[in-house]
């Protein structure tokens, strides 16, 4: 019961745009993808904390606004661990938590044409990032963590082997700019601790393209 409602809104959001852009549209692209982000460092001072590397799922609506143009709506679901080294609570890296990550952007990407099956693209988005932490290490934190949403921004670029007029294989690379993901204070028995920054996570992924028009 818990993973459908948290994965109700996102659907519905997406659902609800495809059929609001459908009329107006001249193609709609939906995909789907499984992919690994290469996790990042935020640092303060001699310590840090980090998120781990992780897999994620994807879903992606697109809605031609322009040839080669598509408008697109994107939800991602990452799950990871997060990692302190403090000099103070923990002086060796440990785990402090589990992490989600929910991804919520609108952007736009451009679509090549290609004289052979493949066709390049490469695009931008911003939005927000939920940031939800569970299972704490309380023999680090005595009290639970906060969830925080957080501005986000992000670049993508990658190929698609197009197998016919109707569906594709997609290949992506990410550069993710979560800011202030570290934003969190850490109330430990040995001391506390504020971090916030903006990062950069790394990502790539493989995935099926249906094209509807």
């Amino acid at each position: 019961m818990t993973l459908l409602t948290n994965y109700r809104l996102p659907l519905i959001l997406l659902l609800f745009t495809g059929f609001f852009f459908q009329s107006n549209a001249q193609d709609i692209d939906l995909s789907l993808d499984y992919g690994y982000q290469l996790g990042t460092k935020l640092n303060y001072g001699s310590n840090y904390l980090k998120a781990s590397d992780g897999g994620f799922f994807r879903g992606i609506a697109g809605f031609e606004v322009g040839y080669g143009t598509m408008l697109e709506l994107t939800y991602m679901k990452m799950n990871t661990e997060l990692l302190i080294r403090d000099i103070l609570i923990s002086p060796s890296e440990d785990r402090l938590s589990d992490l989600s990550m929910d991804w919520i952007h609108i952007g736009s990407s451009r679509y090549f044409d290609s004289s052979s099956d493949l066709t390049p693209f490469f695009g931008l988005s911003a939005g927000v990032t939920i940031f939800t932490p569970k299972n704490e290490n309380l023999a680090i934190t005595t009290r639970d963590l906060a969830s925080t949403t957080e501005f986000s921004f992000a670049l993508k670029g990658g190929v698609i082997f197009n197998l016919s007029d109707v569906i594709g294989i997609k290949i992506q690379g990410d550069l993710m700019f979560p800011v202030s993901w570290g934003g969190l204070y850490v109330n430990g028995f040995g001391g506390a601790v504020y971090a916030s920054g903006t990062t950069v996570m790394g990502a790539f992924s493989g995935g099926l393209v249906f094209s509807l028009n």
